[in-house]
């Protein structure tokens, strides 16, 4: 008993230590820090959006079409960041925008992810004839252009937000396969596996409880970079026509109906772009700042 008492305060006190560790690592990052900031302001948008945002994204005020910003001449405070084509507030639209952006970005890894981990594990500990026959598979899918394979399978589904991210979902999966069996096989040869083996462990729980926790690290790294990937892409087929639909606000639909305007009213493409490349870029700089703080290799002794 006193035994166990021992292990379990052991384990209470390296669990902080390994949270302070992590932070440690990952603060020395400036621009992973600041990405942090960004994306947790993002969040807190995406959440409250609709008590930030002072008119429903969707209402009209047809007096007020292709108003400037409140700084431009001609712009008023009652639209801080003017308004689009139809007259709807921008400011509204954006702060909704990031609500539509962070649920694709949330859906489209957690089901890419999922799909991956599990098929990369199969990979890592099925026979070799059906190892390649799961890897050429995914090669097949990393051959084709990513968004050009997005589209082909939105054409098919039919465009819509929901068909959007099962398509990005799709091609974003053989990045975890990959992933996956590449920790799976560089776990396997360890001595701690083997002596689970010798233990009497079954295969559910070699796979699921011995090695799957210790190739965690890589995937998430992948997941925050897959986070942006995912709001790019739904971006890009938004602007396509093959996204999220009108009147939704989501920023790439937005780029989508101003750009017939992008030389009489600026504001309407700049706005969402800028929105998109903040968002992108800060999740993007978050993920180098993952990287560096669970790859032991790159931390200084």
């Amino acid at each position: 008993m006193d035994h166990a008492l021992s292990e379990e305060v052991v384990e209470q006190v390296a669990r902080p230590g390994r949270l302070r560790e992590f932070w440690f690592y990952f603060r020395e990052n400036r621009g992973a820090v600041f990405g942090l900031w960004v994306f947790a302001a993002f969040v807190f948008i995406a959440i409250f959006a609709p008590l930030i945002a002072p008119y429903d994204p969707a209402i009209q005020f047809r007096a007020h079409a292709l108003q400037p910003p409140v700084w431009q001449e001609g712009g008023s405070w009652q639209f801080v960041l003017g308004t689009d084509p139809l007259g709807r507030d921008m400011l509204s639209r954006l702060l909704n925008g990031a609500r539509y952006s962070f649920y694709v970005g949330i859906v489209v890894v957690t089901v890419a992810a999922s799909g991956g981990i599990l098929i990369g594990l199969l990979a890592g500990f099925a026979p070799r004839w059906l190892d390649a026959l799961i890897m050429r598979l995914m090669d097949i899918i990393l051959a084709f252009p990513s968004l050009l394979l997005a589209l082909v399978l939105v054409a098919i589904l039919g465009p819509s937000l929901t068909n959007a991210m099962i398509a990005i979902a799709i091609v974003l999966q053989p990045h975890y396969v990959r992933l996956t069996r590449a920790s799976v096989l560089g776990e396997l040869g360890k001595d701690y596996v083997t002596s689970a083996r010798v233990a009497g462990a079954g295969l559910w729980r070699l796979m699921f409880v011995t090695v799957l926790p210790n190739c965690l690290a890589p995937i998430i790294v992948q997941a925050a970079l897959s986070f942006s990937t995912a709001i790019l892409d739904a971006a890009a087929l938004g602007f396509l026509g093959m996204g999220a639909q009108p009147p939704t606000p989501e920023w790439g639909t937005m780029l989508a109906e101003a750009r017939e305007f992008i030389l009489r009213a600026w504001w309407v493409v700049t706005l969402p772009g800028l929105a998109i490349l903040v968002t992108v870029l800060a999740i993007n700089l978050m993920g180098d700042g993952l990287r560096d703080a669970f790859d032991p290799k790159l931390k200084r002794s």
